[in-house]
């Protein structure tokens, strides 16, 4: 389908991309508002929901076909909106839980965990998903659709899904009254080996699974 063809249909609210530029632009306005930090009691919760609504999205691209752009080569969009403003204020909203560790690829054998910034991962996130809406806005929506395709399966799709992780175990720590360890080692701004993110991670899962689970108390 051309662009002027997916154009044309642009104003169907059931259209398959309007509903899917509509849930990434808003998203992108929630995350720009939580990060104002003027509920920061909520911002956890609050993100949880609005990541689990754009994977619902990204699901829908991921499902769909493979979309193929008209042009051989991406139209240049001009400059990538600047977000460090936007991972800085989560840093400090976020602050002190803001880093987590996660595994890349579930499916790679024994691969150790990483130390990552949930505000990081939504300047990412937010970063992929202007890009697309660029071309977009600019009447380029097949550009558009396949930029956010490659992207979920490439960037933000996995980011935000380990992003929503963490979120849903910081709020299940909360609602369960399990509190969290301070993450002493895992820091993303220290060049550490594999093996010793491994066993911080490891030591950070045994301290917060002792207590529920009878187990004695790991030093």
């Amino acid at each position: 389908m051309s662009d002027v063809m997916l154009h044309a249909t642009s104003q169907d609210p059931d259209s398959f991309a309007v509903q899917i530029a509509d849930s990434i632009e808003s998203f992108i306005v929630a995350t720009t508002e939580v990060a104002k930090g003027d509920e920061p009691d909520s911002a956890v919760p609050f993100m949880l929901l609005e990541i689990s609504q754009l994977l619902l999205t990204g699901g829908r691209l991921g499902a769909h076909e493979d979309i193929v752009p008209d042009e051989r080569y991406e139209p240049d969009t001009g400059p990538d909106v600047d977000v460090d403003d936007l991972r800085e204020r989560f840093a400090v909203l976020l602050d002190p839980v803001d880093i987590f560790s996660e595994v890349f690829d579930p499916y790679e054998p024994r691969k150790a965990p990483v130390a990552c910034r949930i505000s990081d991962n939504l300047a990412d996130v937010v970063t992929d998903l202007r890009h697309g809406l660029a071309h977009y806005k600019a009447g380029r929506v097949s550009e558009a659709l396949w930029w956010w395709q490659f992207s979920y399966f490439s960037n933000w799709g996995p980011t935000a899904s380990a992003t929503l992780r963490a979120l849903q175990s910081l709020v299940a720590h909360v609602r369960l009254d399990q509190p969290l360890d301070e993450l002493d080692g895992l820091d993303t701004d220290e060049d550490l080996a594999e093996e010793v993110l491994a066993e911080e991670a490891g030591k950070v899962m045994a301290e917060e699974l002792a207590g529920p689970l009878g187990m004695r108390t790991v030093t």
